[in-house]
């Protein structure tokens, strides 16, 4: 069984990967474009934020620098797919290398940290509630937030031409919509989402690390998947639901496997679980439709 600060460190974050797990949403459900610039979005929404918050700047502010810098990764990726024609799958892989070396640039060495400084989360530390509570409250409000801007974008005009430009280009062309700008938004938006996940991973954590970015798409596309498995295809909000309790039980999961002495994992083990985890949720609902069948 897992303590209670154990629990709780897991919602936390999974809550902050929800902000990923939506993002991975957008790109992979929505616009049907599989999109792994998150691997290098992410840390670079952590570096922004910590190097601003280090110099002095308003935590809320790096925050929404730490978006505005995502945005501009996930419109670099659009650009060498539209523009140039690059694969999808292709473009989104040279973002995410060159997104390593400007992580680097950005924080001018490997990590850094953010001991004593003031986060988004300081004022609420003095509020009476117990810290293992304040943070996973914190980010929970934000994520509910997040999932009611993306909702009801998605229900608007706008996202209503992003959507059928994932479901059908050709027929989103001919009846006028401008699909190109469909991937410059929906790549922008996707990824400043996972770089203000990153922005809260570090205001969370304390540090910023470059490395903080390996399998951040396999995280995103676990909870994503656990959510369909979960909730099945009943429209936007309830996948977007699903998305937050998906990358919530994920962490859970994760954490309940590496504390089970019987088990013998170890930390080393997390990206096996995680295949385990996320090969047993694809494998689910086939097996639902063969026993129904």
């Amino acid at each position: 069984m897992l303590s209670q600060i154990a629990f709780w460190g897991a919602v936390e974050l999974g809550l902050v990967f929800a902000f990923v797990a939506i993002g991975v949403f957008l790109a992979f459900r929505v616009l049907d474009f599989p999109d792994l610039t998150v691997d290098g979005s992410f840390p670079l929404g952590a570096a922004v934020a910590a190097v601003l918050i280090t110099v002095g700047i308003n935590p809320w502010l790096a925050a929404a620098a730490a978006m505005v810098a995502g945005a501009a990764a996930g419109t670099v990726t659009a650009f060498l797919n539209v523009r140039f024609r690059i694969l999808n799958l292709l473009a989104s892989i040279l973002t995410m290398i060159a997104l390593f070396s400007v992580n680097l640039r950005v924080m001018g060495k490997p990590n850094v940290a953010l001991i004593n400084a003031d986060t988004m989360l300081s004022p609420f530390f003095g509020l009476g509630l117990r810290e293992v509570y304040v943070r996973p409250l914190f980010v929970g409000v934000l994520v509910v937030i997040a999932v009611i801007a993306v909702w009801r974008f998605l229900e608007s005009d706008a996202g209503l031409a992003m959507r059928a430009t994932g479901a059908n280009p050709r027929m989103s062309r001919a009846q006028g919509i401008d699909t190109s700008w469909q991937v410059y938004l929906g790549l922008a938006l996707s990824n400043a989402l996972v770089a203000l996940g990153g922005a809260l991973f570090a205001q969370t954590n304390g540090f910023a690390d470059v490395t903080s970015g390996v399998g951040t798409i396999v995280v995103g596309l676990a909870a994503v998947i656990i959510g369909e498995t979960l909730f099945g295809a009943r429209g936007i909000l309830l996948a977007l639901i699903g998305c937050v309790v998906g990358s919530i039980l994920y962490r859970i999961a994760i954490q309940l496997a590496l504390s089970t002495d019987a088990l013998g994992l170890k930390a080393s083990d997390l990206n096996l679980v995680t295949a385990v985890l996320v090969a047993v949720a694809l494998v689910l609902p086939r097996l639902r439709r063969g026993a129904s069948s």
